[in-house]
């Protein structure tokens, strides 16, 4: 018999995956700041405190998947409107195609009219909402006994890896048919015998109140058996489908509520388990505040407040009055757990009266329009604004869980650039997450096929040293860099005076816009808010294998003789230059999308 060391049996486990699921440390946004499109500050640590026990789900949808009929052109219908207007009254235009009932987005996400089966699409799933802190995922199960397995099977795999790539992915979960129907019970048989029972994914699980938690009816389970085996291994949580009723039983929780949306799952001392907060409401006054068409006059969209009435402004939906009346409504009962709806439905049914349905000539239930539908994810439609629904998820969920206080900032030190061992023992360490570079190479909806092979230098770590004279930078990507003159290799976008209004988008100065040259980086400021440049000097830059080191002149930074408090990223591979937009979609950014890392120091 072969007789092992220790080490080598951690190292023959480790390379088997054996019950190391997390093999870094989990990357945190605690510290990281934005200002959104409309010029809204982020809560930062700097403010909050941590709270014990708030947990955060997001409802998501893996219903995008299946085989498409290739030869049929995805339909929009904020596009169909805004070119034929009279489609609206006509459920034969010509305009809604001829695949009747027919499904429809009511405008672009931001990757493309994407399939849940699309790795590229999952992995950047799994870093926004873990940089949004929301902790668990329900999927959309809710109709028959569909459970989308060819999706949920490629996210956990998916998420599987992003996780042991430092993303602290949300959990899984799922949320079947509203009742208790026999449906439900088939979908709870599938899903145990399949997911588990066998125990796979663990690490993925949603664990709540000491068991896996599932919104779902077990009603309809025998009382015997394997069913008897389901019905003492999750936590059950029945989904109350209703907008106004409120909860018909104690157990229950809500997915979607008009305000002032009730408390579930009641705790006692007039605490709460659940509270329900969304984005819009497809309902209004025709049907009582229940559920209707989301195309009919006068329903609760994105720019509507219970308390305010409609948002008078053209732009209207983009602000969240909505959103945010629901979220102070969640502060106001303080549960355990904020269920929001939702991340990436995207798709309406076009219905006719009669499918039992209100609208006329036509129902869109779920979606509808710009205003008249409540998904997070950002999309396309909307420009440079696609993402402000992200942003306030992201300033409400630090509102409701609180904050940590910011990182340790080292004492003053001169970086040699170049030289080994500099950098040791200097704080904070700005991480960010591997293997996040991956290429895509996966069809779309229908005719719609994406490749993306824009992922080059995986950025990983992140620094910042200063002292009288100079601030130094750092960064390390997971693998030698690739040739400096690359285009928009390495470029620093730094926002000095942490003032949206100055430079574009903030970032007052970019570093390696322009390639650099004999051992310099160039360093141009903004002109005028443009994506426009002039140079203002250069710095000395080292580049060695991974690692790369800038030494600027506090002088040129306009940061002389006082205290550095600035925010900065690091952008590989930018695409379209100018548009703030690409930083979640191409190349790799750190931190992603609006995120800044801060730098404050005395």
């Amino acid at each position: 018999m072969n007789k092992f060391s220790l080490t080598t049996i951690f190292l023959i486990l480790l390379g088997m995956g054996t019950s190391f699921s997390q093999q870094v440390p989990f990357v945190s946004s605690n510290d990281w700041a934005f200002t959104d499109a409309l010029g809204r500050k982020v809560i930062s640590s700097e403010k909050g405190a941590p709270k014990r026990d708030k947990t955060v789900a997001m409802f998501y949808w893996t219903w995008h998947q299946g085989n498409d009929d290739t030869s049929y052109q995805v339909k929009n219908i904020t596009n169909i409107v805004r070119e034929h207007p009279e489609a609206m009254k006509d459920y034969d235009h010509p305009a809604w195609g001829t695949k009747k009932p027919g499904f429809f987005f009511w405008e672009e996400p931001l990757f493309g009219y994407y399939k849940t089966t699309d790795p590229w699409v999952l992995r950047k799933h799994a870093e926004m909402l873990a940089d949004a802190g929301v902790d668990v995922v329900f999927f959309d199960c809710t109709n028959g006994s569909l459970t989308w397995q060819e999706s949920y099977e490629a996210l956990f795999k998916t998420w599987d890896q992003a996780q042991k790539d430092g993303v602290n992915v949300p959990k899984i979960a799922f949320l079947l048919p509203f009742g208790p129907v026999p449906h439900s019970a088939v979908s709870l048989r599938q899903l145990y015998k399949d997911v588990y029972q066998p125990g796979r994914y663990k690490n993925l699980w949603f664990i709540w109140k000491g068991k896996p938690g599932i919104m779902a009816y077990p009603d309809n389970l025998e009382k015997n058996g394997t069913d008897l085996e389901i019905a003492n291994f999750f936590t059950f949580r029945p989904g109350q489908p209703d907008y106004v009723d409120g909860p018909t039983r104690k157990d229950q929780w809500a997915w979607l509520e008009n305000y002032p949306q009730h408390g579930y799952a009641p705790l006692g001392n007039g605490k709460f388990e659940q509270v329900a907060v969304g984005v819009a409401q497809n309902a209004g006054p025709s049907t009582n505040g229940h559920c209707s068409a989301f195309n009919l006059p006068g329903t609760y969209g994105r720019s509507f407040s219970m308390r305010n009435g409609f948002d008078p402004r053209v732009d209207g939906y983009l602000y969240g009055w909505n959103f945010q009346e629901q979220w102070d409504r969640a502060f106001e009962l303080d549960p355990e757990l904020v269920f929001v709806t939702g991340w990436n439905e995207y798709i309406a049914g076009q219905w006719l009266p009669k499918d039992n349905w209100t609208g006329d000539p036509f129902s869109f239930v779920d979606q509808f329009d710009w205003t008249h539908s409540r998904d997070i994810e950002p999309n396309k439609g909307w420009g440079d604004k696609g993402d402000v629904y992200y942003q306030q998820l992201i300033d409400n969920v630090r509102k409701f869980k609180g904050l940590a206080p910011p990182t340790k900032v080292s004492e003053a030190k001169t970086i040699k650039i170049g030289k080994a061992n500099e950098w040791d023992n200097v704080l904070p360490q700005f991480k960010h997450y591997s293997g996040n570079t991956i290429h895509r190479d996966h069809r779309g909806r229908y005719s719609e096929y994406y490749i993306n092979n824009t992922g080059r230098n995986d950025i990983v770590d992140a620094r910042v040293a200063r002292d009288k004279d100079n601030v130094f930078f750092y960064v390390e990507t997971a693998e030698k860099l690739s040739p400096s003159t690359d285009r928009n290799w390495m470029m620093l976008f730094i926002d000095v005076d942490r003032d949206k209004s100055t430079g574009w988008n903030g970032y007052d100065y970019v570093i390696n816009r322009i390639n650099p040259k004999n051992n310099k980086a160039v360093i141009e400021k903004n002109i005028a808010g443009r994506w426009e440049w002039e140079s203002v000097g250069s710095a000395p830059i080292s580049i060695q294998n991974n690692r790369l080191e800038i030494a600027v002149s506090r002088s040129m930074l306009k940061l002389e003789g006082q205290p550095v408090n600035f925010e900065f990223k690091w952008n590989d591979n930018m695409q379209e230059n100018g548009n703030i937009m690409d930083f979640y979609v191409n190349g790799d950014t750190a931190p992603g999308g609006r995120f800044n890392f801060v730098y404050k120091a005395d």
